[in-house]
């Protein structure tokens, strides 16, 4: 993909750096239903789900704030699985490693309110990069750079496109676009225990 080409894919997720939703990982798996990558996420698939908009998993989970309240919707488009959570199970490293396992392939986009961020890939149940890009601009500011990943190649994080450019490294690297309107679409969403219920090692869960 050249520059050019590069640019106006950026550009195409524009949208993404507004400021419609403070909270949210949207992720995509490739070679897996949407009941392995239930199971992958900690769900259950053969437990109860609703039909709901991102909007109104948003407006659930904050109706349950002071508990350990997770949801996840899950939409299948022929061989990808799209996952879009008001959370953040979707960048937690070890599900990455589930739900890319067996010749699967995982990429996830995570952004909070708190203006943290995070891109992650995986292949075959392996991390192969996972980084902030939040700062890249100013890099001469930080004294320990990550390296970028192979598949982040060629890209650069300016502030103002930073949620942009997320998306589109997104679709460039798994060859599928994310439809915002899928934000809007209500979808099969169920519920995930918390991570400190799901792992036994949370600290090695978070490890990529």
């Amino acid at each position: 993909m050249d520059s050019v080409e590069w640019e106006a894919l950026v550009a195409r997720y524009g949208w993404a750096d507004g400021d419609e939703f403070d909270w949210y990982t949207v992720s995509v798996v490739a070679g897996k239903t949407e009941d392995q990558v239930i199971a992958a996420f900690g769900g259950d698939p053969a437990g109860t789900s609703r039909t709901m908009t991102f909007g109104e998993a948003i407006e659930d989970t904050a109706a349950h704030l002071y508990e350990d309240y997770h949801l996840l919707g899950v939409l299948a488009e022929g061989r990808h699985v799209w996952t879009m959570e008001p959370g953040y199970h979707g960048n937690i490293p070890e599900i990455a490693r589930r739900a890319s396992a067996n010749g699967g392939e995982f990429f996830s986009v995570y952004e909070d309110i708190n203006a943290r961020c995070q891109v992650m890939h995986a292949a075959d149940g392996r991390v192969t990069g996972a980084f902030d890009p939040i700062g890249l601009e100013d890099a001469d500011f930080y004294h320990d750079l990550p390296e970028l990943p192979a598949w982040a190649e060629g890209a650069t994080f300016p502030m103002e496109q930073l949620s942009a450019v997320t998306f589109a490294l997104m679709e460039r690297t798994m060859g599928v676009p994310f439809d915002p309107d899928l934000l809007r679409t209500p979808v099969r969403t169920v519920t995930l225990p918390a991570p400190g219920v799901l792992f036994t090692d949370t600290d090695a869960a978070w490890r990529p």
